[in-house]
């Protein structure tokens, strides 16, 4: 299998030497190259067609939410996973919003690193505990309070199989894992998924993640 390759992003060259020496620690992981600015992240990215980009948010020229938004709209198939010292929500959702898949502190112990590069690359998401914890409860409380569900957003239109299948994408689960612990194939998975997103009115694995925890489906201080 071949490694992940990876494009560092971010303006300190100290935190780019320290991430390139853990992580090409890694037999699995591979760093094709380096940017120190949202600029050159978008350029290297086009060139090097990197699987996982780690990017900072604050960076000269152009900073890491814009350059993730270009990077996903022309690289749709390159994941962005956001390494910052930033923890409040705001950053958190532009990020997201800007097609990040996974959002990590620089405070994170390697091992909540190496494991979100390897659950973004395979398509899933990866929240860190303590800014999930933090963020979801903002989510909720943005949310309209109608007395009850939410037309069209109830978890009993899901059969029991759309239920497993929903846990597992948004514990950050890639489609080949859930396939194999479901016993079934990767097409029946995408199926699942689709008629998921269908029902519940969802429109990326974001959304299905905020849905599971807002619905108790995952518990993120597993996470």
């Amino acid at each position: 299998m071949s490694p992940i390759r990876i494009l560092l992003a971010d303006d300190h060259a100290v935190v780019r030497a320290g991430l390139r020496m853990l992580l090409s620690a890694d037999p699995d992981l591979q760093i094709v190259g380096e940017a120190e600015t949202g600029v050159q992240a978008l350029r290297l990215t086009a060139e090097l067609q990197p699987d996982v980009v780690l990017m900072d948010i604050s960076m000269p020229d152009m900073n890491g939410i814009v350059a993730t938004r270009q990077i996903k709209a022309a690289h749709p198939h390159v994941a962005v996973l956001a390494l910052t010292m930033h923890e409040d929500d705001q950053y958190f959702f532009e990020m997201l919003g800007a097609g990040a898949s996974g959002y990590v502190p620089k405070r994170a112990a390697p091992n909540d690193l190496i494991s979100a590069i390897h659950a973004v690359q395979g398509g899933g998401v990866f929240l860190f505990p303590s800014v999930a914890r933090a963020l979801v409860q903002d989510y909720l409380q943005r949310l309209p309070h109608t007395g009850g569900e939410r037309p069209g957003r109830g978890l009993d239109m899901l059969t029991d199989r759309e239920r497993e299948v929903l846990s597992l994408i948004a514990q950050g689960r890639s489609n080949q894992e859930i396939a194999d612990q479901l016993v079934i194939s990767i097409k029946t998975v995408n199926r699942h998924r689709e008629n998921i997103m269908a029902k519940l009115n969802l429109h990326n694995r974001v959304e299905l993640v905020r849905y599971a925890i807002e619905r108790g489906l995952i518990d993120i201080e597993e996470h």
